[in-house]
């Protein structure tokens, strides 16, 4: 007996086989074929497994950064990037993280079901990442296992509605329909950017209608645009250690050679990621969406942020360089700062981008670039402020903290909480 249940322990213990386990369920309500019953569950677990080695990649190839940083300006720096941090931490808390993510998705399809608040929660890697921070934020409260879990899928049920709720206004703006919701742990932040911008430009001027010179598509690339931006960060970084330091970092290496392949296996890493991100979501998101249509008849689903991007390409280029110069802008005063937030390539394009185009359609280009400044500054502030909330040093992660502002919103809430029933002091 005491075999059975440790090997029970052992299988619920294992994110990865718990996400396979959901995905053989939701297919099989589907009556899905053996075949692509067999095929799904088994891709949905090579994804994870490939996501979590691509964390191990990124986390690999910032510790060496953030020991280059730390020696070149005595300064503490960190990247937001929420699935390497939450993937790094699944040996630790990867049974809560996984049944977190089941339950609330459970407690989202209940919601829809029983009030006029349809919107499904689609966005695989956010549910994921949401559920790792409510992991980790109960956990460093100090509460059980079983207190983590209950708590963090209600909460994470609830946002699952309330955040695409939020922003279903300005997505009925961009899309012309109310067919689709945003299921994005920004989507509040990249509302209240695009209703800045709003304010500053004018709808009818849209970015749309400027060309974008050829010489100029490589910014269209995101692996391309982040490889460019890190091989500089990396460099400028290493010219202001001094040779002694960074030949104990390197290893001996040449400055030039280690900063450059560091800077490239970083963005080799989030590819890796992206890959099993897109493995995993492309099994799982159909058998979850096909359950849900079957429970929640007029369901509407919510979906992540790159679906937006078509609506407005060249404002997705806007509000990204507007947000990353916003997001430099706030690296400068770090000084001023808790800690130093370098800027993030994958917050700051996704977001920046999504900012851009929600500017664009409440203010045109001039919204665009209005929304993608702000998103860029809030956000970048946002996450130094509430940095000193949750040490996710204590799990072995350097240089990495959370990135989604909505999650980031429910854990100062959370915290506040807790302080005030001094709980997790």
């Amino acid at each position: 007996m005491k075999m059975f249940l440790d090997t029970i322990v052992s299988i619920l213990s294992n994110p990865a086989i718990i996400l396979g386990l959901i995905a053989l369920a939701g297919l099989i309500a589907l009556r899905k074929t053996t075949s692509d019953v067999i095929k799904g569950t088994l891709k949905t677990i090579f994804g994870f497994i490939i996501l979590q080695q691509g964390a191990n990649v990124i986390v690999g190839a910032l510790i060496p950064f953030s020991n280059m940083f730390n020696k070149a300006f005595g300064l503490t720096g960190i990247v937001a990037e929420d699935n390497a941090l939450v993937a790094s931490v699944q040996t630790i808390l990867g049974k809560e993280t996984a049944l977190i993510l089941l339950f609330s998705f459970l407690i989202n399809l209940l919601i829809a079901r029983t009030t006029k608040w349809k919107y499904i929660f689609l966005t695989g890697h956010m549910m994921f990442s949401f559920a790792g921070t409510m992991a980790i934020v109960f956990n460093q409260m100090g509460l059980s296992s079983a207190t983590t879990i209950i708590l963090g899928s209600i909460i994470q049920g609830i946002s699952m509605v309330l955040f695409p709720a939020i922003s279903q206004p300005f997505v009925r703006k961009i899309t012309g329909n109310d067919n689709i919701a945003f299921g994005f742990w920004g989507s509040s932040w990249i509302s209240m950017s695009g209703w800045i911008g709003g304010k500053f430009g004018n709808k009818e001027k849209s970015s749309e209608d400027v060309k974008v010179p050829k010489s100029l598509d490589f910014l269209k690339d995101m692996s391309v645009l982040m490889g460019i931006i890190m091989i500089v960060i990396y460099l400028i970084t290493a010219l202001f250690v001094d040779k002694a330091t960074m030949a104990e970092i390197s290893g001996g290496t040449g400055v030039f050679q280690f900063s450059l392949m560091n800077a490239l296996t970083f963005v080799a890493g989030i590819l890796i990621l992206l890959q099993g991100v897109r493995m995993f979501l492309g099994e799982i998101v159909p058998a979850f969406k096909g359950v849900a249509e079957k429970i929640v008849p007029g369901a509407k689903p919510a979906l992540d942020v790159p679906v937006f991007f078509s609506f407005a390409p060249i404002a997705v280029t806007i509000g990204f360089l507007s947000a990353l110069v916003g997001g430099l802008l706030v690296t400068l005063i770090s000084n001023l700062l808790p800690v130093v937030v370098l800027p993030s390539v994958i917050g700051l394009f996704f977001m920046g981008g999504a900012a851009g185009v929600f500017g664009n359609a409440t203010g045109g280009r001039r919204g665009a670039i209005v929304s993608g400044l702000f998103l860029g500054i809030s956000w970048s502030l946002l996450v130094a402020l509430a940095y000193p909330l949750v040490d996710v040093t204590v799990y072995g992660v350097e240089g990495l903290w959370f990135a989604s502002p909505d999650a980031i919103i429910v854990v100062v809430l959370i915290r506040l909480v807790g302080m005030l029933f001094g709980i997790g002091l």
